[in-house]
């Protein structure tokens, strides 16, 4: 029998080492594909994702179809291998020794490490071109993936293990993980875009106590004002919508939309009391405990835009309004109404001065802190809690590592207080001398 020419059994195991290594990326690319991404590529109608998203349908056929087609190739490599090695260093046990070991080199370096790495590296860019070719080679080893799971399948049973498809293999993100998903997104989405991504991931777990209007700060009518003094708060107010109370203890009457007193107003140099009354809507309480969200979704079920917070007694705490709501998602909005206060930002000494009216959320998100939001709303609450007395002026204290300087102190608040910006080494807290 004529003797094969050892260029030609060369030229093989170089088509097996080539074929090894097709089956090696082709692996590590499919597996390493973005669920995510190729769901969005087949909705572009990409015909390599398509492909791939077919095959993925049964990964147990798939990698068998791999890795049969793969331990072939390296099986007859290894065997080619020996037969070369005979026909240099003739029929010892040298020549299988060292034709395992160079054959063994050759697959780990070529077949195995080098493209599984450029796989994993680059999975789109190889696995969707490689999908038109694993799809007719998954049918032509079809017989033998067949017998193969004959075996595979019981023992998987035993394991517990039930062969899915890309759906079940897709790993479930949490919120956490896709809050870093976005993170991890920012250098190629807008700030904003990140910064309303974020908000929304936070605003599970605020309530309207978090974000409302503080009952001090509400801006209303008392009807047992005097008409006068009534007619020019109307004409000089910032808002369309007001509350209105009997007196000033704050027994609620209701809201009252702005637009509807223009008429009396048009009608008679001196505003009807009795008529504004009927004008004013009833009001809508709402407890303070309220997901943010729930009173979203109220608000637009109702069509409504504002409601009255009040407290487990009944007693009203402040107000929210739609509004409230849209900036705790996508930030404040830039309209004329006046503002509470100077810009709070660092200054270039390392400080900011805040006022104690300020919400604890509004101070962590301007300068990026980290203060306690589950107790006290309001900065001037968070230092008296701390405390647990009523502070005075120069006063220095530590809360969560950041430290404090209570500027200004009139009654029993806290009016001014200078935040310093906080080591990397947060202290405990403490109350400074």
């Amino acid at each position: 029998m004529e003797e094969v020419p050892l260029s030609a059994e060369f030229a093989a195991l170089a088509v097996l080492l080539v074929v090894s290594a097709f089956f090696s990326i082709a692996e590590t690319s499919m597996m390493a594909l973005n669920r995510y991404r190729l769901k969005h590529l087949v909705a572009q109608g990409h015909g390599g994702a398509r492909r791939a998203a077919q095959l993925l349908q049964r990964i147990d056929r798939l990698l068998s179809a791999i890795l049969i087609g793969n331990t072939l190739a390296n099986a007859g490599a290894t065997t080619l291998a020996g037969v070369i090695a005979v026909r240099f260093l003739g029929q010892d046990k040298l020549a299988y020794a060292v034709s395992t070991l160079v054959v063994s080199f050759l697959i780990v370096v070529l077949c195995e490490i080098t493209p599984k790495v450029i796989g994993a590296t680059y999975p789109e860019r190889i696995s969707l071109p490689l999908a038109w070719v694993l799809g007719p080679l998954q049918r032509m080893l079809a017989p033998a993936v067949w017998f193969a799971n004959l075996f595979a399948r019981p023992l998987l049973w035993l394991a517990g293990v039930r062969a899915g498809g890309a759906e079940e293999s897709a790993p479930t993100l949490t919120p956490e993980e896709i809050r870093t998903l976005v993170l991890e997104s920012s250098n190629f989405m807008p700030k904003k875009h990140v910064s309303i991504l974020l908000n929304l991931f936070d605003l599970g777990n605020v309530t309207v106590q978090d974000i409302m209007v503080p009952r001090a700060r509400i801006e209303s009518l008392k009807m047992d004002d005097d008409p006068d003094t009534i007619a020019r708060q109307l004409v000089t107010s910032y808002h369309m919508r007001l509350p209105v109370f009997r007196d000033s203890l704050g027994d609620v009457i209701g809201v009252l939309h702005v637009k509807k007193v223009l008429g009396l107003l048009l009608q008679s140099s001196r505003l009807d009391k009795h008529a504004l009354e009927a004008l004013v809507a009833e009001p809508y309480f709402v407890p303070a405990s309220t997901p943010v969200l729930s009173q979203m979704q109220y608000f637009q079920e109702n069509r409504e835009r504002i409601a009255l917070v009040v407290d487990e007694y009944g007693e009203l705490m402040g107000l929210v309004t739609l509004e409230d709501i849209i900036e705790e998602i996508i930030g404040k909005f830039t309209t004329s109404l006046p503002a509470p206060g100077p810009a709070l930002h660092w200054g270039a000494d390392g400080s900011a001065s805040a006022d104690g009216a300020l919400p604890v959320r509004e101070i962590n998100r301007a300068l990026g802190l980290n203060l306690p939001t589950d107790g006290p709303k309001t900065l001037n609450g968070l230092i008296l809690e701390h405390l647990q007395e009523i502070p005075e002026a120069d006063v220095s204290i530590k809360i969560a590592g950041v430290p404090m300087e209570i500027v200004h102190a009139q009654g029993r608040t806290v009016k001014t207080v200078r935040v310093f910006r906080p080591s990397e080494a947060g202290a405990p807290e403490e109350v400074l001398p």
